[in-house]
């Protein structure tokens, strides 16, 4: 399990990226629904996977609501496959 992509394995970065992955971009209102978790948890885990260069986020206006988009990286989408492929081989050998 050592090639476990430890930013990922997190159980909320780990719901976070699996939801990002099904959507070309999100923003914050609907990943806050969608994981179920506290804003300040969410604002936390995006910024883990911000910093990792796994997720990007864009900050702007509709008006004058702020809006938060956020979107999976390329690296973000690779780093999420290579995730899958590892936990498929960790599972298949039990």
């Amino acid at each position: 399990m050592t090639e476990l992509d430890r930013v990922i394995h997190e159980p909320a970065r780990l719901r976070i990226v699996a939801l990002l992955a099904g959507v070309e971009e999100a923003d914050f209102l609907w990943l806050l629904r969608e994981s179920a978790l506290t804003k300040g948890n969410l604002s936390s885990h995006v910024a883990r996977l911000e910093e990792a260069g796994y997720v990007a986020v864009e900050k702007s206006f509709r008006g004058k609501i702020p809006l938060t988009l956020l979107r999976l990286t390329d690296a973000g989408r690779s780093a999420f496959g290579g995730y899958k492929r590892a936990m498929k081989a960790v599972l298949g050998k039990g």
